[in-house]
């Protein structure tokens, strides 16, 4: 299935940029260091307060609210037991018609745990609407890599 965003190309490149930057302030917000507490402060303004955030990774999916999964995060980033940690995105597309959107990319991650070095990976999906204060997101939802299912 093939469609076609109906607004002006300007319209639609500034939308993508706007867009793939509310993805970079996602990606960033996680990760050990100064100013946590202010890139998580822009990450949890990107997103309406009722938007849905799952966690499937092979596990039974987990649901979070904005808040609760925002907060144990910030905890394990600056309880001091993992370092270095950082996530970032890897490859993704955004689709964008009229007031809604999408991205969905592959992203990658690495931390240091108790001396152990760790890496990850999987794929994330970020759906957005546009709001009348600008886009903000509406749900997200992640699977990690793993035996079998691999990018």
């Amino acid at each position: 299935m093939t469609y076609e965003h109906s607004g002006p190309d300007a319209q639609l490149a500034a939308d993508r940029t706007t867009i793939e930057a509310i993805v970079a302030t996602f990606f960033a917000a996680f990760a050990t260091g100064p100013d946590l507490d202010a890139r998580l402060a822009a990450l949890r303004d990107l997103f309406l307060p009722e938007a849905v955030i799952v966690r499937t990774c092979g596990l039974d999916p987990a649901v979070y609210s904005v808040e609760a999964f925002i907060e144990p995060r910030r905890a394990l980033l600056a309880g001091g037991s993992v370092v270095g940690f950082r996530e970032w995105a890897t490859d993704g597309r955004t689709e964008v018609f009229g007031d809604i959107a999408h991205w969905f990319g592959g992203y990658a991650k690495a931390w240091t745990q108790d001396g152990v070095q760790h890496t990850g990976g999987g794929m994330k999906s970020i759906q957005l609407v546009r709001m009348p204060v600008g886009w903000r997101v509406s749900a997200a939802a992640w699977d990690d890599e793993r035996p079998g299912v691999t990018i």
